[in-house]
């Protein structure tokens, strides 16, 4: 039977050594956490963290090499995961995006080909090697020392965790957060930037929630004598003039966005906060009209928790106007949790993947024709005026999964591009798709009594690191354009907006006026 001290002796190395092992690993971050600058208390929770994981693990697993290597592994998977989004994304992993971890079991085509499969399949690997050689082995310290001494020793070393914690989250709720999350992970760390968001959102709910609804978008009415139009607003995905950034393609690929915004009220570039991915952070702020500066921690995902108290948004004006509104999102309704949160902006219907049928695929995902004819379908069958919210899938990444077709460059291109450029290809072939999309959308409010205005815009740009690194791109606006089946009356109005401004904007050029004009928000 080993001593206590023995017992003390056998679990110290692991704990000390994974401790440090965790601090190395974590320097292989991008963006690298400053240690020299770290704030102490950010330090004092990451060895809180790992002291509360190890006890768990050496509770449950009796070897403390095994919950020291576990909690490696845990940190290895996370620096992993947070590298492989900052190459596509530009940003590091947050606290909202732990949700990813489910969402990539029912939907691993969306994030697994950004991580790679190798690593994915070496991590598993790794990880069931780690289990068998751990317990095979190293022996059970509760069996040398005994379970009394070992249930104490868990206990002592978990309350020791919690009290580190509970030390140092209180100086840590005091150091601002810049809520930019690069700088954040310099200045807190990996662990500490975690919790340190997790403190922020949960502090200043009340507060973010009251400057939110300032802001919002205030009640809507028509204009005197004017009759109800249809209204649809399109959000693209991953929609933008790759033009501006590849002046060899064929502008045959963007003739209707062209001619619409020609003919539209209003057009320009969309100065959206997301690059590559992140589409609730556009979608928010283009159906509440709040900028980012309102929302605080929550600007990462409005969805997660602040959209859940409910808030006014085009929807619900447009509903208190006599619409009847609808979200068409050819995919998982819970994705996002939308399923939830819609009802509460004030959608009246939500249709999704499962009004579609495998035959509506274009790649992976539902089509853009098979939206717009969706859509079509909707607006003929209407006795009603509706407010249709679509929210395409056709452009989603991962592009590299899909091969090019023959003729794809004939048809896309007015100059080769350069060798290594097929993901640029394929997302041309299905910007195209889009492109009819907005051709077709345009022609049944054309060809309906009722007529209608139409809102078209990119959540982000699309995920193309060859091109942009190639070209020097670095321009993450998406496009937009306003367009309604009455002559605008002129040339039209080319403006560069944010996407909080463009759902106001829409209801006016559709002859609806707000109340009041929404209120800006510095910061």
């Amino acid at each position: 039977m080993a001593t206590p001290f023995e017992l003390f002796a056998a679990v110290l190395t692991p704990f000390i050594g994974g401790v440090l092992i965790t601090i190395a690993i974590e320097q292989l971050l991008r963006p690298r956490p400053r240690m020299a600058t770290r704030h102490l208390s950010a330090l004092v929770m990451h060895l809180g963290i790992w002291t509360i994981l190890f006890a768990l693990g050496l509770a449950i697993w009796q070897r403390p090499y095994f919950a020291s290597g576990l909690n490696i592994a845990g940190m290895c998977l996370l620096v992993l995961v947070s590298n492989a989004k900052y190459a596509s994304l530009q940003e590091p992993f947050l606290l909202s995006d732990f949700r990813f971890f489910h969402a990539l079991l029912r939907h691993p085509r969306l994030y697994l080909p950004f991580f790679g499969v190798l690593p994915a399949v070496a991590c598993g690997v790794g990880l069931v090697a780690l289990c068998a050689l751990a317990l095979a082995g190293e022996p059970s310290v509760a069996q040398t020392a005994g379970w009394i001494a070992f249930t104490g020793l868990s206990a002592g070393i978990f309350l020791f965790g919690i009290g580190l914690c509970w030390l140092a989250a209180e100086r840590l709720a005091a150091i601002p957060v810049t809520l930019d999350p690069r700088q954040d992970v310099l200045n807190f760390g990996f662990l500490g930037s975690i919790v340190r968001y997790g403190q922020a959102e949960r502090a200043n709910d009340p507060r973010v929630l009251a400057q939110m609804l300032s802001v919002a978008l205030p009640p809507a009415a028509l204009h005197q004598g004017q009759a109800l139009k249809h209204l649809i607003a399109v959000q693209c995905e991953s929609f933008f003039d790759a033009r501006r950034a590849f002046a060899g393609i064929n502008p045959q690929v963007l003739k209707n966005f062209d001619a619409l915004s020609r003919a539209s009220v209003q057009s320009g570039c969309l100065d959206v906060s997301a690059w590559g991915a992140n589409t609730v952070r556009t979608e928010f702020a283009f159906l509440s009209g709040i900028p980012p500066a309102a929302l605080g921690v929550h600007r990462f995902n409005p969805y997660r928790k602040l959209a859940r108290h409910g808030v006014p948004t085009i929807a619900s004006r447009a509903r208190q106007m006599g619409y009847k509104t609808i979200c068409v999102h050819p995919f998982d309704a819970t994705f996002y949790d939308r399923d939830a949160v819609f009802p509460l902006l004030g959608f009246d219907e939500f249709i999704d993947a499962h009004a579609f049928t495998d035959a509506d695929r274009q790649g992976a995902y539902i089509g853009d024709l098979a939206v717009a004819a969706k859509v079509a379908a909707l607006l003929a069958a209407a006795t009603v005026p509706l407010f249709i919210f679509v929210i395409t899938m056709e452009n989603h990444g991962p592009l590299h999964q899909e091969s090019v077709a023959p003729g794809d460059e004939a048809a896309l291109y007015t100059a080769s591009p350069p060798p290594g450029f097929d993901d640029l290809t394929i997302y041309l072939r299905h910007l195209q798709h889009t492109d009819t999309m907005l051709g077709l959308l345009r022609d049944a409010l054309q060809a309906n009594p009722r007529g209608g205005a139409l809102c078209a815009y990119g959540d982000h740009v699309p995920i193309l690191p060859r091109l942009y690194a190639h070209q020097g791109f670095a321009d993450g606006r998406s496009d937009y354009l306003i367009w309604t089946d009455q002559a605008a009356g002129g040339e039209s109005r080319r403006v560069d907006i944010p996407p909080e401004a463009l759902a106001q904007a829409f209801l006016d050029a559709a002859g609806c006026r707000l109340a009041t004009a929404i209120i800006p928000v510095k910061g």
